[in-house]
């Protein structure tokens, strides 16, 4: 357990229902992720409900306390995530987190997911130092945004799309990971909990008025993904732009490695006023697959740099 980290995660050989824990995977702001075994020994993701601002397990109980303060807001928050379970679990796609089953139990509530192999694309980027080939990047991105249309069609966004929450089979094909954030139903007036945002990949628009909440909002997040695929790291944070937009546009930026095609589409996704990207994952998905893309390699090299 990293010092800094409050909550007591339930012990190596706890018993969950018919699940026993193995040991901690990650930790989030809203959630402890856990490796376990099912009844046949299966492996199996189990996340667990315990947000650090408004509950605490600290002894040898596995229920946390929560301060008659945070009743409400921890209530609220465990109605959102038990019906994020029920949503996930109705889904049923290649490149989205397979929900199994998902329970109430120790005064909280866990989901458990098919457990997977391989890394994350934030561990292959950093690995290869960003620069990312450009058919790789499309046939990532693009079967990605298959799960991601599934997920809008059930009314749920996301909000929360980055490279490490984009994990990489081992066969190559992508899985969209960790919704603790998806708390906001499109179309319906659902109360969010506090956002946690992650500088970088955060529409501008969850620092602010939620009503401009929509698919748009995740795509903003995938065009930062895209954006970090090629140059290693994530753009200038959105509410830093909003004071003052010093970041470099893809097509100047990666010019001389990428078709001119592909760059117009990252600064697309990447548009302060969220009318201006893609309003779909559909339409984003067609210029991700546009045929004008121009070529990779040394070709596209070319270019880009006559293009420039």
């Amino acid at each position: 357990m990293s010092p800094a980290q409050a909550n007591q995660p339930l012990p190596s050989g706890f018993m969950l229902e018919q699940y026993r824990i193995v040991r901690q995977i990650s930790l989030g702001g809203f959630s402890i992720v856990y490796l376990a075994h099912d009844a046949r020994e299966m492996p199996v993701a189990i996340k667990e409900y315990l947000p650090n601002a408004l509950a605490l397990r600290a002894g040898e109980s596995p229920e946390p306390v929560v301060a008659e303060i945070h009743r409400t807001a921890f209530n609220h928050g465990l109605r959102c995530f038990f019906e994020e379970g029920s949503i996930l679990a109705r889904l049923n796609h290649a490149n989205v987190v397979r929900v199994v089953n998902f329970f109430r139990a120790n005064g909280t509530a866990y989901l458990v997911m098919q457990y997977e192999r391989g890394r994350t694309l934030l561990e292959h980027i950093q690995k290869r130092s960003g620069a990312l080939e450009e058919d790789q990047v499309r046939g990532i991105f693009g079967r990605l945004l298959n799960g991601l249309r599934e997920v809008h069609s059930q009314k749920l966004l996301h909000l929360d799309i980055k490279p490490a929450n984009i994990y990489l089979r081992n066969d190559g094909n992508p899985v969209l990971l960790d919704f603790g954030a998806a708390r906001q139903v499109i179309g319906l007036d659902a109360p969010l909990l506090k956002a946690m945002h992650t500088p970088g990949y955060a529409a501008p628009e969850q620092y602010g008025r939620q009503e401009d909440f929509g698919p748009w909002t995740d795509i903003y997040a995938v065009g930062a993904s895209l954006y970090a695929s090629l140059g290693g790291q994530a753009p200038l944070a959105a509410d830093k732009r909003l004071e003052e937009d010093a970041l470099v546009p893809a097509t100047k930026a990666f010019a001389a490695r990428y078709s001119r095609q592909l760059l117009e589409t990252v600064d697309a996704c990447l548009q302060l006023d969220h009318l201006r990207r893609p309003q779909s994952v559909f339409a984003l998905q067609q210029q991700l697959a546009s045929s004008e893309r121009g070529g990779s390699g040394l070709l596209g090299r070319i270019r880009g740099l006559l293009q420039r």
